[in-house]
């Protein structure tokens, strides 16, 4: 199972999840030598913040492999150590393998991977991993080697991702409350000595209070919002967006709420209880956190995995329970089968945009237009951040990198192209859909400062809509779905 996870991200040279070339560009600032001229433009500097993962771990691997290649090969690991977390979890809390557990696999590919929140889903995997250790250790009370462990277990967890230690805690304080129960104790003394026995993952706590109490920027709101949240539970195997995805997300829905309801199925207390406490959690989160969106989105996969995981059929019966295990793994199959597929066509869609680079020359300042469908739409083409490879491949300057203060180590210096320097600049959106901080096209082409940029680039743009004749661009490339144009400085007849 978990080098069958690996499958879709095997053939594409990157894998084609929507925010990480945007990612990409920032690392690539990163490990920028101090003489190169992306420090005319960008400015990287270390803080400690609660999203370091891949940030970390593409210094020493980008020195043997390059960097591409060593993001792809750290992407490619979320996938099978995810399949590991869940199985060793699942193993764990039953005692062996139950026929079901294979349903909850698709969702190493949930909606928050595709996003491209690479850090993100990296920590959920470590916190999933440890959870079964967790678990493990507490099954046979070597309570003193767990302290041990997970004291810097939890302090690196949060360095990879904050979301994933805070998983972890609810994880670990479920499983630590109905085992205390369950010997016996009130649920008030239970609840206090698992709130103890936790005390191991706290120290990131100091952490996160030095990080939140400095300059961190962005707004905090959109609570209890009911329809996006419905929307992205039903969301969390999207992947082209279609039919197939929804009803995929219903089958495992429909498992985790027989599951909290007891209906047909046997159940884990351990892990029904931290299915439910996730479940709280996702309610209560709002769906921006300090300016970060989609903090609620980012639970809901893991939500239904653990609900999904801690049922098991009623039968006994090894022909009943081999034939839902043989459907599990179809599933699981199936799902594998239509991702490798849809990367394979993304990667196509990847690699027509780039031929563009061919022609920038190094150093270049581009400008990025990337025409896109509402993400409402199925099928979406992933290219919101295609443009950053300028800067991977070819040390430009081009708009489209995130900045926000303390919780981005990256920020943007060029005053010549304020306000057409940062993410969203780069994302043209229907109407109904556009993101604030966005233009709109066609009306964007004549209010860039072209003089702050070198060439014009408009990616996914089919022939029939790109600009009219315009004597200050020149079009020097012309590919089926995206072209680029040469900034004259000097217009003809000027």
């Amino acid at each position: 199972m978990m080098v069958t996870a690996m499958v879709p991200l095997i053939m594409p040279a990157i894998p084609p999840l929507v925010d990480l070339p945007g990612h990409m560009g920032r690392y690539a600032v990163e490990l920028a030598p101090p003489t190169s001229p992306l420090h005319h433009y960008y400015h990287f500097k270390w803080a400690v913040i609660g999203n370091l993962g891949v940030d970390l771990l593409v210094i020493p691997l980008s020195k043997i492999f390059g960097l591409e290649l060593a993001v792809k090969l750290i992407v490619l690991m979320v996938p099978p150590l995810t399949v590991a977390g869940l199985l060793l979890v699942t193993r764990e809390a039953h005692g062996d393998l139950p026929p079901t557990a294979a349903l909850a696999l698709p969702l190493v590919y949930c909606f928050p991977f595709q996003f491209g929140f690479v850090n993100f889903t990296l920590s959920m995997a470590f916190a999933i991993l440890g959870f079964a250790l967790w678990l493990r250790l507490g099954r046979t009370h070597r309570l003193r080697l767990r302290a041990a462990i997970f004291i810097p277990y939890g302090i690196i967890l949060w360095f990879i991702h904050s979301f994933g230690w805070g998983t972890m805690g609810l994880l670990a304080f479920a499983s630590e409350l109905v085992r205390r129960h369950n010997r016996g104790k009130p649920w008030f003394q239970s609840a206090c000595e698992a709130g103890i026995s936790t005390a191991p993952l706290m120290p990131p706590v100091l952490l996160m209070l030095a990080w939140r109490s400095g300059h961190v920027s962005g707004m905090t709101g959109d609570w209890f919002n009911l329809k996006v949240k419905a929307y992205y539970l039903f969301s969390i195997l999207r992947n082209e967006g279609d039919a197939f995805d929804r009803w995929s997300a219903v089958l495992l829905i429909v498992v985790a709420v027989c599951g909290l309801l007891g209906l047909g199925v046997r159940r884990n207390p351990q892990l029904i209880l931290a299915g439910s406490i996730l479940a709280v959690a996702f309610l209560l989160l709002p769906r921006i956190v300090l300016g970060s969106a989609y903090a609620d989105m980012r639970l809901a996969p893991y939500m239904i995995a653990v609900l999904v995981l801690a049922v098991r059929p009623r039968t006994n019966d090894p022909r009943v329970q081999s034939a839902i295990a043989l459907v599990a793994v179809a599933f699981f199959l199936v799902r594998i089968g239509v991702q490798t597929e849809s990367f394979a066509r993304l990667d196509r869609g990847y690699r027509a945009q780039l031929e563009a680079l061919d022609h920038i020359p190094r150093y270049s300042r581009v400008f990025a237009l990337s025409n896109l469908t509402c993400l409402s739409v199925p099928h979406w083409p992933r290219l919101d951040h295609i443009e950053a490879f300028a800067i991977i491949r070819r040390e430009a300057f081009v708009n489209g990198q995130w900045t926000m203060a303390g919780a981005q180590l990256l920020t943007i210096d060029y005053p010549a192209a304020r306000g057409f320097d940062g993410d969203p600049t780069q994302v043209l959106r229907p109407g109904r859909c556009r993101q604030p901080g966005s233009y709109t096209y066609p009306s964007v082409i004549g209010l860039f400062p072209r003089k702050a940029f070198d060439y014009l680039w408009l990616i996914n743009f089919a022939p029939a809509h790109r600009p009219p004749y315009d004597p200050g661009l020149e079009l020097i490339w012309d590919g089926p779905r995206a072209a680029l144009y040469r900034i004259r400085k000097t217009p003809i007849g000027g």
